[in-house]
């Protein structure tokens, strides 16, 4: 092969990387989804461990990377191991699962406890690949730009775009083929072998080329640009992070995560592209850099005035496309387009960051190990980003307070180093400063439209509620965003990311709402069979009507609602005297948790447990119609007790039905013959 197709050949071969490295994220998160309890924090454990270790992984390499004879070897014998660990993770969580739920969980008696073992052996699962993961990035540049040393700056943005692309691309066929095609075992096994087969081919190539020895820094960077490089990577980083996490939560009513993620990772890899040709002819790229930064931060901000158009976009799609499959087939790829048009100026401007800070510090002779250290630094502030978005950000700042907190990072960023480089750019630093506060007023005085945000326009194509409604109540929590919307002073409804789970009549003389009958019945039809039990699980708050009903009975000694996100708890308080038993009854407890963990922490047992979560599709609720799910249920429920499970016939198809029916009828079976006067 000549050196022009061996570098191509290495472009593709890293592209096929990220794409399993995002194949194993998606997945990851179906599985620790069954294990933590809810998607919000399975996809947010799974990114802060993921980054988490490949920062780890890439830091490593930066430390003992010179040392290394032949970078492209070593990187081929880790994507062998990757590949491994892929194949085998399967069996290794189901032994985990199962130990923990039987055995572990509930020895620990204190939730504290339950959450700290969860979330550790969560990240046991996943960091060692993580962290090979985080190898592979400066392994492969540096041994790519040892056996091709010119123009290293084309170089790192060319694997950093094909890291990118592959891994947009594999979150998109992960998500709606390979998981549907061969399960998340075969999604793993896949990946596995492509690891392997990429491992395979690089070793065969690193053995036979003549690389570059010549490892010595020609001389030692300065040590305050150094400082200054790494630090914009950290919060460059951090910023980029809170504006993905703002994003999927500001988009989660028109789309699913894997669409917003894919837009995410596509605009990093056109930075990547756009930069490759240009970044080696830069004669100032730290002056380069800090307008993007200032750019970028800019480009964020407006994205809070874009989101409240995408609901008349979203609005246009539904009106016009049937509700078939090859509809469905252009729903999905309008709601990427929507994506796109959103995250795609800010994140052009992310991808070109991190070719640039290497770039930089190769230019004042660093030396290889830059790669590594740039790589590390930028992978840490994302893990501080994501736990600042989700964890301070949007319940105490809201979702545009979070958006402008990560422009403002940005924008500081690009300023600083403005600054720093000399005193000839007063005037631009001026102008930019200027418009930098000018675009942050029009972004602080934009609202995001709360009426759109609870339209359901995904279902419905309306973009927003008409003029007859009110929100009574909107706040973003750790995993939804909760609204409350008074109808014409007739109904309230509660929303979760813009679908209602639940809607009340609240004026007297009217009819009773659809949704009432389901939320009492769900309470009267089992105490009808079992009127003497006098204990109950209920499983989503809801409204709050199905608890408040059950408290009626004088029998009921206990009910323990368990709900997943505070914010619904808020909410629900505004439907008053028509729910106010489930706040207000001593018999009544309400434990923010997942239903699983609450079952094995607490080892109480009941008469009757009423599942009653929102629709399948909905993130984070699949898993509560699972086998695994009905087998922990099975083990809280007193002899002859019973479960009851509210199925949405509604917006589902029948190989959907069929297999909720299936995970029941192999967890609970119906004995005609029972004598108890509990049976059901």
């Amino acid at each position: 092969m000549t050196s022009r197709q061996i570098q191509y050949l290495l472009i593709l071969i890293f592209a096929l990387s990220g794409a399993t490295g995002l194949i194993y994220e998606s997945v990851w998160s179906h599985y620790l989804k069954l294990f933590l309890g809810h998607a919000a924090y399975a996809q947010s454990l799974v990114l802060i461990i993921f980054m988490g270790g490949m920062a780890l992984g890439a830091y490593i390499i930066s430390r003992f990377g010179l040392s290394i004879k032949n970078l492209l070897v070593s990187y081929a014998i880790i994507e062998g191991i990757i590949g491994i660990f892929g194949i085998i993770f399967h069996p290794i969580f189901q032994f985990t699962y199962t130990g923990s739920f039987d055995y572990i969980i509930p020895l620990l008696g204190s939730p504290s406890y339950v959450h700290f073992y969860k979330f550790f052996v969560a990240s046991i699962l996943i960091l060692p690949q993580s962290i090979l993961l985080g190898a592979t990035f400066p392994l492969m540049s540096g041994g790519y730009i040892r056996n091709f040393p010119d123009s290293p700056g084309k170089s790192i943005s060319l694997l950093y775009f094909s890291n990118s692309i592959g891994a947009a691309i594999a979150v998109l066929i992960s998500s709606f083929y390979l998981i549907s095609t061969f399960g998340l075992p075969g999604s793993l096994i896949v990946a596995g072998l492509i690891n392997i087969l990429i491992a395979v081919i690089v070793y065969g190539l690193a053995r036979n080329l003549k690389q570059n020895t010549n490892k010595k820094v020609v001389r030692k960077a300065d040590q305050n640009w150094k400082l200054l490089i790494l630090c914009a990577a950290f919060f460059t980083g951090m910023a980029s992070f809170i504006y993905e996490i703002a994003w999927i939560r500001m988009l989660s009513s028109t789309h699913s995560f894997e669409l917003m993620l894919s837009a995410f990772i596509t605009g990093l890899g056109i930075g990547g592209f756009w930069i490759r040709s240009r970044i080696d002819n830069l004669k100032n790229p730290a002056r380069f850099l800090a307008k993007i930064q200032i750019i970028m931060g800019i480009f964020a901000l407006s994205t809070i005035t874009l989101y409240n158009f995408s609901f008349e976009i979203m609005a246009f799609f539904m009106d016009a496309l049937d509700e078939t499959k090859r509809g469905y087939v252009l729903f999905s790829l309008a709601s990427h387009s929507i994506a796109l048009l959103i995250m795609l100026p800010t994140t052009i401007c992310a991808g070109m960051t991190l070719p640039l800070f290497t770039f930089i510090l190769l230019r004042k002779g660093q030396g290889e190990q830059c790669i590594g250290q740039i790589y590390s630094a930028n992978t840490i502030g994302a893990i501080t980003g994501v736990l600042f978005a989700i964890f301070l950000g949007m319940p105490l700042l809201s979702l545009k307070g979070t958006i402008i907190t990560g422009a403002v990072i940005d924008i500081l960023v690009g300023l600083v180093i403005f600054k720093t480089i000399t005193s000839s750019v007063k005037r631009n630093y001026l102008a930019y400063v200027s418009l930098s506060l000018f675009i942050l007023i029009i972004g602080y005085s934009t609202n995001f439209n709360t009426k759109r945000m609870a339209s359901g326009v995904f279902r419905y194509g309306i973009p927003e509620l008409d003029s007859k409604s009110e929100i009574l109540f909107h706040k973003d929590g750790k995993t939804a965003s909760v609204s409350i919307s008074n109808w014409d002073n007739k109904q309230l409804s509660i929303t979760t990311n813009g679908k209602p789970d639940a809607e009340i009549t609240m004026a007297d003389g009217l009819p009773p709402s659809q949704d009432e009958s389901t939320m009492t019945l769900l309470a009267a039809l089992p105490l009808s069979v079992f009127p003497d039990a006098e204990t109950i699980a209920n499983i989503g708050l809801g409204s709050g009507l199905t608890a408040h009903v059950a408290l009626t009975s004088p029998n009921i000694r206990l009910i323990d609602t368990i709900e997943i996100e505070e914010s619904i708890v808020s909410g629900a308080r505004y439907f008053g005297e028509k729910t106010n038993n489930v706040f207000n009854d001593p018999r009544s407890n309400i434990y923010i948790d997942d239903a699983k963990t609450f079952f094995s922490t607490n080892q109480k047992k009941y008469d009757i447990v009423i599942s009653e979560p929102s629709n399948p599709w909905v993130s984070g609720v699949s898993n509560l119609f699972t086998r695994e799910f009905y087998n922990v249920v099975k083990s809280y429920l007193n002899d002859d007790g019973i479960l009851v499970q509210w199925l949405h016939i509604y917006e589902f198809d029948i190989d959907l039905l069929i297999s909720v029916l299936k995970a029941i009828s192999e967890e609970f079976t119906y004995n005609p013959n029972r004598k108890s006067k509990k049976s059901g």
